[in-house]
């Protein structure tokens, strides 16, 4: 892993690097930008703090590791499905 942030010499910085489809990241990056978030690393870094300090919630991210899946083959549910299923608002 390379060091990153605004202190390319801070030791508690790593950089990490994400593979995900083009379709999934379309998906990413209207959401981060509909819920207010000033950048899609700043929405990534929300959602995986979430993710630890919840794991009751594992189920949403399972079903969108599905969907990214899905949205290669044409066949992923839409944002607006995700916020349906899981009553989230994007406001």
């Amino acid at each position: 892993m390379s060091k990153a942030g605004s202190d390319e010499n801070d030791p508690e910085i790593d950089r990490i690097n994400l593979r995900i489809s083009r379709a999934f990241l379309d998906v990413v990056d209207e959401t981060w930008r509909e819920r207010g978030f000033n950048s899609r690393s700043e929405f990534i870094r929300y959602a995986l703090r979430d993710s630890v300090n919840h794991p009751e919630g594992a189920g949403v991210w399972k079903d969108l590791a599905i969907s990214e899946a899905q949205f290669e083959d044409s066949e992923g549910i839409s944002s607006d499905e995700m916020r349906e299923k899981y009553g989230t608002d994007a406001e």
